[in-house]
């Protein structure tokens, strides 16, 4: 049926067309502004066409297109501005003349000016803008806002995830299987050869791929477009790195058709803002083209980028208050040293080769394959029959006294008996030793002998959640010019993965072995692996899970774009096909009949259809209107409810059900312009999967067995309801000065109850028991989604002095920012008794309102101040960039969770009214004054 609806809306689509008419040659050719040299290999393109022309080594092009009362022409290089001129109807051949092009150095703002913390590497969306009717020359105001100013907050272009965006590499996808967004670690400190960009935003349409609700950002690496030349970079900064240096070289198309661009650079800091947050990268590229003949080019592309970061800890109100914003207890000294135990490592080469093929004058078709291997480590502390090694583990803190009640009398609750004496010791105990103790851990790994010390049966060990990924792609696309106004975009992608999921023991910590077994379980039910069980693991070893994840997908789109004097219009179709699949290589004692082998494999057919029009009022104004409906597989991460010990797949799990549409309005002139945007996006049947441990979620007089117990959570059926406006307003007063004015005004929610299933892998050790629960839903309908501000407003400032020197300031303020609930701690469960089934008698609906209010964090302003200068010696560039963030060192929370170990209202009713709670919740905290310093050396 979706099939037969495709080919039927493709045929309709085609019946546009209109006549063939006369073609007109356009030609020019292109110099630099300040040099007054020719430019080879400048792309030259008619704005919502298939027409595209490299400009030869004098710097000539020749286009040949069909006349229409008025078409955009597009000038695009590496390392200058955008050059946009009108061509004005003709039936006579079309000669431009000189065009001058303007290089970006003077203005140009380093995209290592935002840095990511830990949770942003997944929530980053920073994008810019190019909307459909009207190709952006620069960045859109509100994009350089979200991006540079509001960035630093965790703000979220209209509250939607990256996996929501289309990243692309050469036309090739990059959105990662498993969750669906992009990796950015695995192309970090190659900004100098990643500028190539083109944008499309929302719905918009794009020559490359169908996209998502936020739009896609295609990256191209084609050695002949980088501007010829050497690149050196200088950077201090006190965020994620101290110093960072880039070189880069790019050698032009020579006369036996070979062009290639080489850069490698490197990043460190031994502490970032935060406390312990070491940090080292290095990155290496690579891009080879052969011009085979004047219509096909081969081009190779590889990079690599090993990275290895120090993570921060969220910490709760009370850590805070006693150890301060930037506290981190993620680290320890050892040996004088800082060592922190949570260390992300990320290590993914990858090779593409490209085939850019040019058919005739108005067709092309690039094809590309693509391998990408390598590995994600995440470290962290193991430990066996001993005491937490966190310095904030919850027994250690001053609340863990300053909480206590008394044992339940019957059916209600115990009187308050907190133990002030003891919560002040627990505070000099965190005051004298805040951080992870390395060689007490090492002592505990060892035992003593008349010479000293001997290794033992490690009770600490350093781990890595490690992922080895190997994906496998192919991928081509094809643009056309059909008729003088209808142009033709398709192509498909077909990706292939392994996924290599383990534990692997890095550091044994002074010890001689590690036992693999779980240490809460006795006998085959604490056997990781029953075919090989009480292993004794050393350093290098795999332990406690180990499993493949296996998923093809293939994606395949169709889009007509139509375009007239006065309006424009797109229709696009798209189909999907993924299947999934667990192979487990342990077979775990706990599911010894369902973790060893592969699952059933998971299969979804999904499909998009998309359209926008546009409406030219005159030359200086537009409408234009993007509406998209389609569903889309889940994850890869939220299809397997527990990867690590069983196949078991999500009940119920299903494609995701989308529809977004947008309006807007745009207004240029030399002196104003203007983009306002409404928009409405809906997003039904999400899942998640998350892991805690809770205390008495579990209702005894039901026969579940266990109080407490660690527990897996899945919400299947989660609704998200996105709707704003967003407004961006730049005034030139005059050559030298501009104002920017720009606001985002959101409302995001749930607009669902999901279901919530709680998975206690305890009950696996007994015959018969039920592992899964139903706890029925949860009532999240109406709570706001967390993680970004949901009104942000933007006012700045801009001198550009023609002597190549620039300043500028913003004030910027964002509000509405809320924390992320504890879904479980909303179901009706949680007003259950475990001991007895029956509701708390203390549970009025009054106080279950105060307690499961979502917190909404304090709105914050920033100020934020840059400049630059640029000189031009001797042919050589050198431009110096600086800038301060947060100037007036502003302390604000950017993000938080609620914490779901009280998961009945007696047990967080008490722990609230305390006044001291033990598990209250987790923030992140976003920067205080930060500095960037660049210096970019052109020769």
């Amino acid at each position: 049926m979706v099939k037969k609806y495709l080919t039927a809306l493709i045929l309709m689509s085609c019946t546009f067309a209109s006549a063939q008419q006369q073609e007109i040659t356009v030609t020019g050719i292109v110099i630099d502004a300040r040099t007054q040299n020719p430019l080879e290999n400048v792309v030259v393109t008619i704005q919502n066409t298939a027409v595209m022309q490299l400009t030869s080594k004098d710097g000539k092009f020749e286009l040949h297109i069909f006349p229409q009362k008025e078409q955009l022409l597009l000038l695009r290089n590496q390392g200058y501005k955008d050059y946009i001129l009108k061509i004005q109807s003709s039936k006579q051949n079309i000669n431009l003349g000189i065009l001058q092009i303007e290089d970006t150095y003077s203005d140009e703002v380093p995209a290592a000016l935002i840095t990511l913390s830990d949770n942003d590497f997944s929530e980053d969306n920073s994008s810019s803008e190019m909307t459909s009717g009207l190709l952006q020359s620069s960045k859109d105001a509100f994009m350089q806002a979200s991006a540079f100013n509001w960035g630093q907050a965790r703000f979220r272009i209209r509250g939607l995830d990256s996996e929501n965006g289309t990243m692309m590499l050469n036309g090739m996808t990059m959105n990662k299987i498993y969750d669906g967004r992009p990796q950015w670690n695995n192309w970090g400190g190659l900004n100098n050869v990643l500028r190539n960009q083109e944008f499309s935003v929302g719905t918009a349409a794009s020559n490359y791929t169908f996209g998502g609700i936020l739009g896609t950002q295609q990256i191209t690496t084609r050695a002949s477009l980088y501007r010829k030349g050497t690149s050196l970079t200088f950077s201090g900064s006190n965020t994620t790195y101290t110093w960072r240096a880039i070189g880069t070289y790019a050698s032009g198309m020579n006369s036996s058709g070979w062009a290639y661009a080489v850069a490698a650079g490197k990043r460190w800091a031994d502490e970032g803002y935060f406390e312990g947050t070491n940090f080292n990268a290095d990155s290496f590229f690579i891009s080879i083209e052969k011009k085979l003949t004047n219509r096909n080019s081969l081009n190779f592309t590889g990079f690599y980028t090993p990275n290895s970061r120090g993570k921060n800890s969220a910490n709760t109100s009370e850590v805070t208050s006693l150890m301060g914003e930037k506290y981190n207890s993620y680290w320890g000294f050892q040996n004088g040293e800082k060592r922190n135990a949570r260390v992300k490592n990320v290590e993914e080469p990858l090779v593409m080769l490209n085939h850019y093929f040019k058919i005739d004058a108005k067709t092309n078709l690039n094809s590309s394959v693509m391998y990408q291997f390598g590995k994600v480590g995440n470290s962290s502390i193991d430990y066996q029959n001993a005491d937490s090694p966190d310095p904030v583990y919850y027994k250690k803190m001053p609340s863990y006294f300053s909480s206590l009640y008394a044992k339940d009398q019957g059916q209600f609750s115990g009187e308050f008996t907190p133990d002030y004496e003891n919560a002040a010791k627990n505070t000099i105990a965190l005051l004298e030793n805040p951080q992870i103790d390395w060689e007490s851990m090492y002592l505990a790994n060892q035992n003593p002998t008349e010479n000293g010390y001997e290794p033992a049966k490690s009770k600490y060990v350093l781990y890595e959640d490690r992922t080895d990924d190997k994906t496998f792609a192919v991928n081509s696309n094809l643009n056309t010019q059909i008729t003088p106004n209808i142009s033709f975009d398709g192509g498909f992608t077909f990706r292939k993965l392994k996924s290599h999921n383990f534990q692997y023991l890095l550091d044994l910590l002074g010890g001689e072995y590690f036992e693999d077994i779980d240490p809460f379980y006795k006998g085959n039910l604490s056997q990781s692996d029953l075919q090989h069980p009480d292993r004794k693991v050393k350093k290098g070893d795999i332990y406690g899970y180990n499993y493949n994840l296996l998923a093809n997908t293939l994606d395949l789109f169709t889009q007509f774009k139509f375009n007239y004097n006065k309006t424009e219009f797109y229709l696009a179709q798209s189909y999907a096909m993924s299947d999934y699949q667990r192979e487990g290589l342990y077979q775990n004692g706990l599911y010894p009949t369902s973790s060893l082998g592969k699952s059933d494999k998971v299969n979804f057919e999904n499909f998009g259809f998309k359209g926008g029009f546009t409406y030219k009022i005159s030359g200086k104004q537009l409408l234009f209107f993007n509406a998209a409906h389609l569903t889309r597989a889940p994850s890869l991460r939220n299809t397997f409810s527990n990867s690590r010990l069983n196949n078991s797949i999500v009940n119920g799990i299903e494609s995701e059900n989308i529809s977004s549409a947008e309006a807007n309005y745009v207004y240029r002139s030399p002196k104003l312009k203007m983009r306002f945007t409404a928009y409405y996006t809906l997003i039904k049947n999400t899942s998640k999967i998350s892991f805690f441990y809770a205390e008495g979620i579990f209702d005894n007089g039901a026969g579940y067995d266990a109080t407490d117990a660690f527990v897996n959570q899945t919400l299947t059926h989660l609704d998200k309801k996105n709707t704003g406006a967003e407004l961006s307003l730049e005034y030139q007063f005059s050559s030298t000065v501009k104002a920017i004015l720009c606001a985002a005004y959101g409302n995001y929610v749930y607009s669902s109850n999901p279901n919530v299933s709680i998975t206690n892998d305890a009950n696996a050790a007994k015959d018969g028991a039920q592992t899964t629960f139903d706890f029925g839903q949860a009532y999240l309908k109406n709570y706001k989604q967390p993680g970004t501000p949901q009104q942000a407003y933007s006012f700045g400032m801009e001198y550009r002095d023609p002597k190549f020197w620039w300043v500028a300031a913003n004030v910027n303020y964002l509000a509405e920012s809320y924390i992320d609930v504890s879904p479980i701690s909303r179901t009706s469960q949680f007003y259950i008794n475990p001991a007895n089934n029956f509701p708390f008698p203390e549970a009025t609906s009054e106080r279950g309102n105060e307690l499961l209010k979502q917190e909404k964090f304090d709105p914050v302003s920033l100020l934020n101040i840059s400049g630059g200068k640029s000189w031009r010696i001797r042919k050589k560039y050198i431009g110096l960039f600086a800038s301060v963030n947060n100037v007036f060192n502003s302390i604000y929370k950017t993000g938080g969770f609620e914490q779901a170990r009280n998961a009945n209202f007696r047990a967080l009713n008490q722990d609230i009214s305390s006044g001291t709670p033990s598990f209250g919740p987790k923030y992140y905290y976003g920067y205080g004054r930060t500095y960037f310093l660049n210096l970019t050396i052109g020769l």
